[in-house]
């Protein structure tokens, strides 16, 4: 990828003259110091993290979402095999328990910041929450290269990985400059969506009255639920419980856990067991087992403890999970239904309104 950074003075009129880094430790340092330089939202949480090959990661964080995000520094051209690299050293986190990665943070304070502190202590002061292990992904990693330029392969490579199959991989370039005996560092993204709106800090405030719902996988299909109108949980009554705080008229936002905002709707009845539910379609009542559904909701049908729940909603908007939103700063829980009180989850609202143009 031919990419040219010229920076000028405007008031000597000129340009300023290339320089180098000293090594690629230089460039972990800073990158450490002033991670504001890849995001503002992302915590660093580890520095040359051994991984099973015996190799090490230059940089691991985590952002306020708990998606951890593998960082590879390049001081020169990156050739086709550091993707492959990247993708090792993400396989390798996708396997790390919140256990380990609050170990690795441990160490990390000791070692590179000089100080005993906790993941959930730093985690609360950049972020203004606790820290809630169950939000750490370790499954969707993130991967980011930093490099000086890029050959075409590379280019080629991460444009088919990001466009074909969604795999969350960016390069963001860097240059160098001097002046009068200081040197300076411009960056660029090689994709836009790595370089997102700063988070708002949550703080507890007063619940604007939208409810937040988590569709989870598994055997439960989005398709379903944007077809025939309805929410769901299982699995349990530390799942579905939550579900019985909805009551019709109540405004729903859906969200998939690590894949965005799938729709907004108004609640039309109190949750009902899978195996009672029933849907008008076509002038007609027809069971859940009378539907020709993707996923299974009648697991475990025969005990209501552990039966899948049913909340019937009118879509006021919907898209396919291909098309969910997902941007720094939104609102994610684990609970299948909540009622939030943060600014983050005002804010996430506020923002969807705007996107899916939702009038009051």
């Amino acid at each position: 990828m031919a990419l040219s950074q010229i920076v000028w003075s405007l008031d000597d009129k000129q340009p300023l003259q290339p320089a180098e880094l000293t090594g690629e430790k230089e460039l972990e340092e800073l990158l450490q110091d002033h991670i504001e330089l890849l995001n503002p939202n992302w915590l660093v949480i580890g520095r040359q993290v051994a991984t099973p090959a015996g190799k090490r990661i230059d940089l691991l964080c985590m952002d306020q979402d708990g998606d951890l995000i593998v960082v590879e520094l390049k001081k020169d051209l990156t050739p086709r095999e550091v993707t492959a690299q990247a993708i090792d050293y993400a396989s390798s986190v996708s396997v790390f328990t919140p256990a380990i990665v609050a170990d690795l943070y441990l160490e990390y304070a000791k070692a590179y910041l000089h100080r005993e502190e906790s993941l959930d202590e730093a985690f609360r002061q950049k972020y203004g929450i606790s820290l809630d292990e169950e939000i750490i992904n370790q499954q969707n990693v993130k991967m980011v290269i930093v490099a000086a330029s890029m050959d075409s392969s590379t280019e080629r490579i991460i444009t088919y990985l990001r466009g074909t199959y969604m795999v969350d991989i960016n390069i963001l370039f860097f240059r160098v400059f001097a002046y009068e005996g200081r040197r300076f560092i411009s960056r660029a993204w090689f994709a836009e969506d790595a370089e997102e709106a700063p988070a708002p800090v949550a703080s507890a405030g007063k619940w604007n009255g939208e409810y937040y719902v988590s569709f989870g996988s598994g055997s439960r299909q989005w398709e379903d639920a944007e077809q025939y109108g309805f929410i769901s949980g299982g699995g349990g009554l530390w799942y579905s419980q939550t579900l019985r705080m909805l009551k019709p008229g109540d405004r729903v936002w859906v969200n998939i856990p690590h894949t965005g905002y799938v729709g907004v709707g108004t609640v039309e009845e109190p949750s009902t067991l899978a195996s009672e539910v029933r849907f008008l379609v076509n002038g007609s009542e027809k069971s859940l087992k009378e539907l020709p559904l993707r996923g299974n909701y009648l697991e475990s049908s025969d005990d209501p403890e552990r039966a899948e729940y049913i909340v019937k909603v009118r879509w006021s908007k919907t898209v396919p999970a291909s098309q969910a939103v997902k941007e720094t700063g939104f609102f994610g829980n684990q609970n299948t239904v909540c009622r939030p009180q943060t600014d983050k989850w005002n804010f996430t609202v506020k923002r969807l309104k705007e996107i899916w143009h939702i009038d009051e």
